[in-house]
């Protein structure tokens, strides 16, 4: 009875809080409850943006950056929107129908040097370090896996392309083409999968001022396929495998269509992969806009690579606003493992990395990676001098933007001396590459001689 009497004298209570809270409408008196952030905020030029994306787990910064309340932190009112393919995404923001967005470190680049469409597009960003796969079909890993060193009944890797060797001259052989997936021609997985295929004694081909393939004198033909449709492309047998981010690669072992072979990680350890793209017009016009949305997703970076919030982000990535897939498909990579074939699951502790290591930084030395590339493969058509390298990255890449909001996380206590680079943009020289060749950002020409199978020049 007594309880009874408890829940109804509540009920009493609360009517006469939503009469109360009725009179008080009329008033229109609208108290905001006290921010906890410690956020100066900037005055933004643009407080209501449109930010881009892929399908991809390394899109992570942006959507934690939005779920996690470090855009509104900043005063930013921030719509993500998922894009077709990352044509789609270049156009959409050199054409200011979009602000910014997740993209390939390759396109702005391409953009500045003259392969494709044209514009001065800027990198304040960057949004992962590693993340991505070489995957082949069942019948290719099949006809591979025989020739491969054992260890304990499972193949030791990293896996080299001279095992694929083989199996392309059977397919030529039987007067069958033997075809890849890369997601676009100036993509991070283009040219990780050329150069893993170089480094094997497989040509992948040249492109020409004539011909854009890329598929002169190719031993293996590669073609571009969104990201999400590459495992049912290699169901299909359109193509006999692929280089991607996740989680398409582990979506293939899931789906029991193919094997994943090497990760990008075993073909340069610790590479750049994506960066968040605005263009040099929008920063000009929105200077303390684009420093906001840097230091929210600088701060989304450090979020994600707590170990305690993987699992978080991974249920936030899953859904179908942002990645939707299988939240035990995303969870393989981004909880530090990764399965090859089913069963043979490894650990994999830097498979995804979004802040250790200067991730976010945007190094100029990482463009010129690129750029070498390019011109290694024919997309850049004519011999530049080194300066041309070291002039050209500069109007893409702009780590003084990053800073100047790392320097604002810093006095906000968001980030710790330690976490900002004392760098001239260049990292150090390394050998962290499968065939173990040499790179120094400071020497590109140098470098792009050094390599096998390519352009010398």
């Amino acid at each position: 009875m007594k309880k009874l009497v408890f829940r109804l004298s509540i009920l009493a209570i609360a009517s006469l809080g939503v009469i109360s809270c009725k009179k008080e409408e009329k008033k229109a008196v609208v108290t905001k409850a006290p921010s906890t952030s410690k956020t100066e905020q900037l005055a933004l030029e643009k407080p209501q943006v449109t930010l881009g994306f892929i399908k991809l787990t390394d899109m992570a910064p942006l959507a934690i950056a939005k779920e996690k309340g470090f855009f509104e932190d900043e005063g930013l009112f921030v719509t993500l929107e998922a894009q077709s393919n990352w044509k789609n995404v270049l156009d959409r923001v050199i054409d200011e129908q979009i602000d910014g967005s997740h993209m390939l470190a390759g396109q702005p680049i391409a953009a500045a040097v003259g392969f494709g469409r044209q514009a001065q597009l800027v990198t304040t960003f960057s949004m992962d370090l590693n993340g991505n796969a070489i995957t082949v079909s069942n019948d290719v890993w099949s006809k591979m896996k025989p020739g491969l060193p054992m260890k304990d009944g499972k193949p030791v890797h990293p896996i080299s392309a001279g095992a694929l060797l083989p199996v392309i001259k059977e397919y030529k052989n039987a007067n069958k083409p033997f075809k890849m997936g890369m997601v676009f021609p100036v993509s991070t997985h283009n040219y990780q999968l050329r150069y893993w295929l170089a480094a094997g004694g497989i040509n992948p081909g040249q492109y020409t001022k004539d011909n854009a393939q890329g598929m002169i004198n190719a031993d293996v033909l590669l073609s571009v396929t969104p990201p999400p449709q590459m495992p049912a492309t290699l169901e299909a047998g359109t193509i006999n495998g692929y280089c991607v981010g996740e989680p398409w690669n582990q979506q293939a072992v899931s789906k029991g269509i193919g094997v994943p072979v090497i990760t990008s990680r075993d073909i340069w350890k610790n590479h750049p992969e994506k960066v968040f793209v605005m263009t040099q017009a929008f920063i000009n016009k929105n200077p303390n806009t684009a420093i906001a949305i840097t230091k929210a997703l600088i701060r989304a970076g450090k979020w994600l690579d707590g170990p305690e919030n993987r699992l978080e982000a991974v249920k936030i990535l899953s859904s179908p606003a942002y990645v939707g897939a299988d939240e035990n498909v995303l969870k393989n990579s981004m909880t530090g493992t990764f399965e090859y074939e089913k069963g043979d699951k490894r650990d994999a502790a830097d498979f995804n990395v979004f802040f250790k290591d200067n991730a976010t930084y945007p190094y100029y030395s990482d463009g010129i990676w690129f750029m070498t590339q390019m011109r290694r493969w024919g997309q850049i058509t004519e011999s530049k001098p080194a300066e041309w390298y070291a002039s050209k990255i500069k109007e893409v890449y702009k780590p003084e933007i990053w800073t100047k909001a790392a320097q604002l996380l810093l006095k906000e206590g968001n980030l710790s001396g330690e976490e900002i680079p004392t760098t001239d943009g260049y990292k150090p020289a390394t050998t962290d590459f499968i065939d173990g060749v040499k790179y120094d950002g400071k020497m590109p020409l140098e470098y792009i001689k050094s390599l096998k199978i390519g352009n010398k020049n």
